[in-house]
């Protein structure tokens, strides 16, 4: 009898000690070297947490990122992370530390940030603890090509690129698509802990004509460039002094581009050093880095969409102008996690060039939609439950707003946002001939993501508005692009925004 009490006491000291459950993100958290990044975690049920603890950590549980006690941060904290780290909201529906919500804000990413952080929460009684994984990339500098010749009559093509964080894949590519066999590959890690990498390849006249060296990341994101060889090896050898000539094009040719790559680097730096003095804060330089995107020349290339009904599913109400769709009223979903199986496909298809739209998430007074799924895929590839199956190796590319979970991409590994404010109305470019794929916060006029891949056959635009959302999925008709005398420096893709 006297072990059932004591069995009794301890079950019941278990269940007042863990009252609340810390929650995180159920993906690593992706973001680039000399970013800004949230690092999400909150409490459910959701709890005032102004008078727990909040302790970020990594090894060591007495050595914090941050302390958060008696009401105020705490000057305590490990050294490499002072000044850089603070409390933010994960979204701009957050009620903050009132509502429970402990995110972590981290700034100035350094690649030593990479790896496991601890969320701790405790009060008089109660405390729980989770991980959050942070990956840092960097997207090193466009590949330099360098052109040789060989005894045998053929090319060796050197490809050099650095500036990279984890190590860079490389893939030699002819004009016809195929891959061709690098000679060798090899990788230096420098001072900066950023990888450098020089591959090579030897090809003929009757290899290809055109052929590219690209480096890319798991992410998705890439660098390419390509060299004609066509011009560098002439099809007359028995003028050895017109290929000598073609040669030494090229190389003046590779060493101009290579000049004016680190000038444009210097004096980027230079424009970044004095906005950082006059704006008096690195958030501000950050925020203007990545907003005064120039709508007016994203709609330039404006489309009309429309939505597909006979290849959307079938719990989808679709509007009788085929713009607006919403789950069904009588749709239950019973699956665990966003119903990915409830996408529309749009009724135009593209095969080549630049093709935008936006779209509407929000009807007032409802609030703004933060169940969604936008993006492309390729033509006739929808409604599949699985999640893993989603990739763009399979014919799927795009941006999911999931609710608590936060925005994420399908790529692999994912890569996560924390976008700020929640976006209201959603531009989407699709650059086909260069493989990109990029999202925009049209009322806040800033770039948000840019995935990168390589589109064959035909896509169409995909759309799932998710379960639960007042407000339903909207296509928007873009207004006429108003023309301004001067014409906007700003290159209209920008991968160092991504």
């Amino acid at each position: 009898m006297m072990s059932i009490i004591i069995i009794a006491l301890v079950v019941n000291l278990l269940i007042e000690t863990v009252s609340f459950t810390v929650v995180v993100p159920r993906d690593q958290i992706v973001a680039h070297v000399g970013s800004t990044v949230t690092l999400p975690c909150w409490i459910s049920p959701p709890e005032n947490a102004e008078t727990l603890e909040i302790r970020w950590y990594r090894q060591e549980f007495s050595n914090p990122v941050l302390l958060y006690q008696h009401g105020k941060i705490q000057d305590g904290q490990e050294e490499s992370f002072r000044n850089r780290s603070s409390l933010t909201l994960r979204s701009d529906l957050s009620g903050g530390l009132k509502d429970g919500d402990v995110s972590l804000r981290l700034e100035k990413l350094r690649i030593q940030d990479e790896g496991s952080f601890h969320c701790y929460v405790s009060g008089e009684s109660e405390y729980d603890s989770r991980e959050v994984v942070l990956k840092v990339t960097a997207l090193g500098s466009a590949p330099v090509l360098f052109p040789q010749p060989l005894d045998d009559g053929r090319m060796n093509i050197s490809c050099k690129s650095s500036g990279w964080y984890p190590e860079p894949d490389v893939t030699w590519m002819s004009d016809e698509r195929m891959v061709l066999r690098p000679g060798r590959v090899s990788r230096s890690r420098g001072a900066d802990e950023m990888f450098s990498v020089h591959s090579w390849t030897a090809v003929s006249h009757s290899d290809a004509q055109l052929v590219s060296c690209s480096m890319s990341l798991k992410t998705g994101e890439f660098r390419e460039s390509r060299i004609d060889i066509q011009a560098v090896i002439p099809s007359d050898s028995s003028d050895p002094w017109k290929a000598l000539f073609f040669i030494i094009l090229i190389c003046c040719l590779g060493l101009v581009g290579l000049i004016l790559y680190i000038y444009r680097k210097k004096l980027t730096g230079k424009k970044q050093e004095v906005q950082k003095c006059e704006d008096g804060s690195m958030e501000k330089l950050i925020k203007k880095g990545v907003g005064d995107v120039n709508i007016e020349e994203l709609r330039k290339h404006a489309v009309q969409i429309t939505i597909d009904p006979e290849h959307s599913h079938p719990d989808l109400t679709v509007s009788k102008d085929c713009k607006i769709v919403r789950d069904a009223p009588g749709y239950q979903h019973t699956g665990e996690g966003f119903p990915y199986e409830l996408c529309a496909s749009g009724a135009q298809t593209f095969t080549s060039g630049r093709h935008y739209w936006e779209v509407n998430l929000v009807v007032p007074p409802n609030p703004t939609k933060i169940y969604w799924l936008i993006g492309v895929a390729k033509h006739g590839h929808f409604r599949s439950k699985d999640r893993s199956a989603l990739t763009p190796s399979n014919g799927y590319w795009f941006l999911c707003s999931d609710g608590p979970n936060g925005f994420y991409t399908n790529s692999d590994p994912p890569v996560t946002l924390s976008l700020t404010p929640r976006p209201e109305q959603l531009g989407v470019l699709l650059d086909y001939d260069h493989g990109q794929l990029s999202f925009y916060n049209v009322k806040e006029r800033k770039h948000l993501l840019t995935m990168s891949s390589r589109f064959t056959g035909s896509v169409v635009p995909l759309f799932n508005p998710g379960v639960g959302d007042p407000s339903p999925l909207t296509i928007l008709d873009c207004p006429e692009p108003v023309e301004t005398p001067v014409e906007s420096s700003e290159p209209l893709l920008s991968s160092s925004d991504a």
